[in-house]
């Protein structure tokens, strides 16, 4: 990890704080938590984790860039499959998990020059910091409209338009789980002195140890599972009255997922735009991650009554609701204008870069009409 940028005194103090109440955390425990315990605890710790402390995330000055941040044509492009949905449904908009507020400002700034504005756009959001940068950032861009915007800390008991969570998912905690000699096992984290180690234990969760079962790999393959992505997707899916739950994320279907020559899982840690797979560096400073599994995502919700609307690639969904023609409203020949767009559409859609490793999921009931973003690359037979 010495090839990473140093971080200031400040950020390495905080970091220090976290790892101490991280350490304090298995000592409470009885001297071992599971991974998603620590995952937990990195991300989302009051005041000190990564999504819950102050520091840049989003953006060239952030630890990642997210397709919001890349282009105002990925929310305009959205923007359109959402009046869809609200015409077959109920006027109202929840985004979970809003980022730095962009892609609200992006759909809101569209549906208002499409006269399609939604009563409502009610966010998600549990990090204090992130949403007061949300209420900066739509209160700076369209004042006018932050009276239909409303900040929510639990969802709503009866959800009826449309729901967005983009690039939620992968930061949920997920359990680490290897499979050896026919046993499952669950890897967790202890201590030594000041650093965590890696240790391994039975799976205490019955679900956790139904689920590995189920899950055919290779012998000594490690990998993860969210329970905390099925939870989340069968909540929103049981409040779900009417309409379309969009989970927009990378990841695969759960054949591919747990493809056998896929043996080390899909951990992964963002610092400063360095991908690495340390999860123990500097904690409360990087982002952790993991890819979706959306075989789990569309189970969830067909158990709970949901209908699978539609699956598909970023670069299908933004082609077929027409991101093109966003595009060709700019004149080519404004150089200064087009060619930054087009550059910004080729990384949304691009095999190599967002275009295939991003999928968008639709999960919903009442929706009678086809959804504009699937009617073509639907790849529903992947799950």
């Amino acid at each position: 990890m010495s090839s990473l940028p140093l971080p200031s005194p400040e950020a390495q103090a905080h970091s220090d704080q976290l790892r101490d109440l991280i350490h304090q955390d298995i000592v409470r425990q009885g001297g071992w938590i599971p991974f998603s315990r620590f995952m937990e605890l990195a991300l989302y710790a009051p005041g000190m984790g990564y999504y819950s402390a102050g520091a840049r995330k989003f953006g060239a000055a952030g630890d990642f860039v997210t397709a919001p941040e890349i282009s105002s044509l990925f929310g305009r492009t959205l923007a359109r499959q959402l009046v869809e949905i609200m015409a077959q449904s109920t006027p109202h908009i929840i985004e979970l998990g809003a980022g730095s507020g962009k892609l609200a400002v992006d759909i809101l700034s569209e549906l208002e020059r499409q006269n399609s504005l939604p009563d409502r756009y009610d966010i998600l959001e549990v990090s204090a910091d992130l949403r007061e940068r949300q209420q900066a950032l739509l209160q700076a861009r369209l004042p006018h409209l932050i009276n239909r915007v409303h900040w929510l800390d639990a969802p709503p008991d009866n959800i009826s338009g449309v729901l967005i969570a983009n690039e939620v998912l992968d930061a949920l905690p997920v359990h680490l789980v290897r499979w050896s000699d026919a046993n499952i096992f669950e890897r967790g984290v202890a201590s030594k002195g000041e650093n965590f180690v890696w240790q391994e234990r039975l799976p205490e969760s019955s679900m956790l140890l139904e689920i590995a079962q189920q899950i055919k790999v290779p012998d000594g393959t490690l990998s993860d599972v969210s329970l905390a992505v099925r939870g989340l997707v069968s909540s929103l899916s049981e409040r779900l009255h009417q309409g379309v739950l969009l989970f927009i994320d990378y990841g695969f279907g759960a054949r591919e997922y747990y493809h056998p020559q896929r043996t080390q899982g899909t951990l992964m840690c963002h610092y400063r735009h360095h991908a690495h797979d340390d999860p123990f560096f500097l904690p409360g400073l990087q982002d952790i991650t993991a890819h979706v599994d959306f075989t789990a995502v569309a189970e969830a919700a067909i158990d709970a009554g949901l209908h699978l609307y539609g699956y598909t690639t970023q670069a299908y969904f933004l082609i077929n609701s027409g991101i093109t023609d966003l595009l060709a409203e700019t004149d080519s020949e404004n150089t200064c204008g087009y060619f930054p767009l087009s550059a910004q559409l080729q990384k949304l859609t691009s095999p190599a870069e967002m275009g295939e490793l991003f999928k968008i999921i639709a999960l919903g009931k009442g929706v009678n009409m086809p959804l504009c973003g699937f009617v073509s690359g639907d790849k529903s037979r992947l799950l």
